[in-house]
């Protein structure tokens, strides 16, 4: 018959072996929320994490952010797409919802909207180099 070591896990604020063979648990807690007011600096830093599928550019660089309005703890970002047939669109709006959700934004909405339309002008002059533009 094989032996099996047992292990005793004891909570840390009643320590009855040595040091050397406790095992202590600390609570892990999320820490999303911020005292921090949210300033559209923050908001388009965290925006700039999220890349359009087909380019390997965010799409703070591609233009397609055109406004942020933040009122408390919400966020309203309103973009476009570089085209309107695009099908990964759900997919951005959602993604610039999660990036913005760590600097303590409480609710995100994406307006995607169609006007003024997008247009390669609206790239930002590093982008064009990296797509090989400019």
């Amino acid at each position: 018959m094989a032996m099996k070591k047992i292990i005793n896990i004891k909570p840390d604020d009643n320590p009855t072996e040595p040091e050397d063979k406790q095992v202590t648990f600390k609570k892990f807690e999320k820490t999303t929320e911020t005292d921090e007011p949210i300033t559209e600096e923050k908001v388009m830093e965290a925006l700039k994490t999220v890349y359009d599928p087909e380019l390997p550019v965010n799409i703070v660089d591609l233009g397609l952010i055109y406004d942020v309005g933040i009122s408390g703890k919400n966020v309203k970002i309103t973009m476009t797409l570089t085209t309107q047939g695009c099908g990964m669109g759900a997919m951005i709006a959602k993604q610039a919802e999660m990036a913005v959700t760590p600097i303590g934004a409480k609710n995100v909405f994406v307006d995607i909207v169609w006007d003024p339309p997008w247009n390669p002008d609206m790239v930002s002059d590093e982008a064009k180099q990296k797509l090989g533009m400019g």
